[in-house]
């Protein structure tokens, strides 16, 4: 019947989450992860995977406090190597204390849900991969009888062979959600998870043209389409992933690969310098939500008013080109206008399933995304205004919103996820740097440096931009944006005051605030 939680049935709306905090790095900070944890559940995200790592008390805490479910997961390496210098090496003498220490320590944490004990381990493709995996869940059932054990697998024909899938007690794969149906048929637990799902990359702000759906895309500038059509060689896109979890009453929900960009992993530009973190993340490594956001947000968070153009609509040197338009919305129905010339309507095709799309003219064609997000393939750009009225199913007017042809670049916009901070040496805000033009639109092509003082009773901390090629350092007090934006931190003392924050960039109308801090 699925995951009961407090007797209600729920799917997981999950994310896979690193463990660094993008610009700060790896090391612990509480008020990075609640940040994180609330951009998250705007999203809608129900839970978080830890992958691969056990993960820090200051999470699961924050995650008790905040109402997010957590799936914790041990390892990404048992006894066989994936790297030179990995777990391997210590499996055989801490893999049971590593795994009595994590339950322990979490287990009366309410928060926790689920353990997991591996991701894609070699042991997989062994005849007696299966008896590591019920080694390790029979340390986690003895210490924690209460919750179940999953495990994140990605080879099926190999786990079906040594009896891997069959014996844990959530069969969790890894990808190929097309092969959920005959999981189901072939082992005992009639449920399936997708613990690792999606893995569509992306760059916010950057468009690709013409637009197609591609797998493992490269090009000159290092990024990939916000159009989010596009993914690796082993994954795919949100929606396939969607029908699936809508249609297969089995499927108890998902896990995306992953909520926020990490340092490294720059697929698909693996050695390609200099790119250096990722753009599988739903949101940026700046902690700015990308397109895709609004697209789990309208899907996952149904009850909130989500209605999202793209792409933005600054496009010199491509009057009269093809430029399609999409719109993420919670509503069923939108129609597009642009410059007051209607588009037409367009209503999600809720009749669209499984079967009938799981072929490359299918895939080619977007059939699925056209149950999920409405899209306006043939549109031609014009400067001016883009605009769309959405309606429910009933045919009443919800709301509307515009995005506007951007003039040049005329003053820095500041604006603070908390004004109000801790005065312990350790709390941060976040305030995010945005460059527009005189009527307040966004200039969606700026690259400018933009430098920063801080002053008072604070100091300035690191900042990001969400370019995976950007060679700006973090630490340091200035930063190019990335497509407009870019998110500087500040980080209190111990003195209870005022932060004065200064941002100024060449050409442009300079901006500053304050933040307090209190003891």
């Amino acid at each position: 019947e699925g995951f009961f939680l407090n007797g209600r049935m729920v799917k997981f709306k999950g994310v896979c989450m690193h463990h660094d905090l993008g610009p700060l790095g790896g090391a612990v900070n509480d008020a990075a992860i609640r940040r994180q944890i609330r951009i998250l559940q705007d999203m809608g995200v129900n839970a978080i995977r830890t992958a691969h790592n056990m993960p820090a008390p200051e999470l699961i805490k924050a995650a008790d406090e905040m109402g997010m479910m957590i799936a914790v997961e041990t390892f990404d390496e048992w006894g066989i190597a994936k790297v030179s210098n990995g777990y391997n090496k210590y499996f055989d003498e801490w893999a049971e204390k590593d795994v009595v220490n994590v339950v322990h320590h979490f287990r009366n944490n309410p928060s926790v849900v689920m353990w997991f004990i591996g991701n894609e381990v070699e042991e997989q493709s062994v005849m007696w991969g299966s008896r590591v995996a019920r080694f390790l869940q029979d340390i986690v059932q003895r210490e924690d009888p209460t919750r179940f054990v999953s495990n994140g697998m990605d080879r099926p024909d190999a786990v079906y062979a040594n009896g891997m899938a069959a014996m844990m007690e959530v069969a969790g794969f890894n990808y190929r959600p097309f092969r959920y149906k005959e999981a189901y048929g072939r082992l005992p637990q009639q449920i399936i998870l997708g613990a690792e799902t999606a893995s569509t990359v992306s760059s916010r702000g950057t468009y690709k043209f013409p637009l197609e759906r591609k797998s493992m895309a490269t090009y000159d500038d290092h990024q990939s389409s916000s159009y989010d059509v596009e993914h690796c060689s082993w994954s795919d896109l949100p929606e396939d992933n969607f029908v699936y979890h809508d249609d297969l009453p089995y499927c108890i929900g998902e896990f995306v690969w992953t909520g926020f960009d990490y340092l490294g992993e720059p697929t698909p530009y693996y050695t390609n310098w200099p790119s250096h973190s990722s753009l599988f993340g739903i949101v940026d490594l700046a902690g700015i939500p990308k397109d895709r956001f609004y697209l789990y947000r309208s899907h996952w968070a149904p009850e909130k008013e989500t209605l999202h153009i793209l792409p933005h609509w600054t496009w010199k040197g491509r009057e009269g080109e093809t430029t399609p338009v999409f719109v993420y919305t919670n509503h069923p129905t939108v129609e597009l206008f642009i410059n007051g010339v209607s588009q037409g309507k367009r209503t999600k095709d809720t009749s669209i399933g499984i079967d009938s799309t799981y072929t490359d003219k299918a895939q080619k064609d977007f059939e699925r995304q056209k149950r999920y997000r409405l899209m306006w393939m043939d549109t031609k750009y014009e400067p001016g205004t883009v605009k769309a009225v959405a309606y429910d199913a009933n045919g009443n007017e919800m709301g509307t919103e515009e995005i506007h042809t951007a003039g040049a670049p005329h003053s820095l916009v500041l604006e603070a996820d908390r004004k109000t901070i801790k005065a312990d040496g350790k709390d941060l805000s976040f305030i995010t740097v945005s460059v527009v033009d005189k009527d307040g639109n966004l200039c969606p092509h700026a690259d400018d440096l933009v430098k920063f003082k801080v002053n008072g009773a604070g100091s300035y901390r690191a900042g990001a931009n969400g370019n995976s090629a950007s060679l700006d350092l973090f630490h340091e007090p200035q930063m190019h944006f990335f497509n407009g934006k870019l998110t500087a931190i500040v980080e209190s003392s111990e003195k209870a005051g005022t932060i004065k924050f200064e941002a100024s960039a060449k050409g442009v109308k300079n901006a500053s605030m304050e933040i307090e801090t209190v003891l």
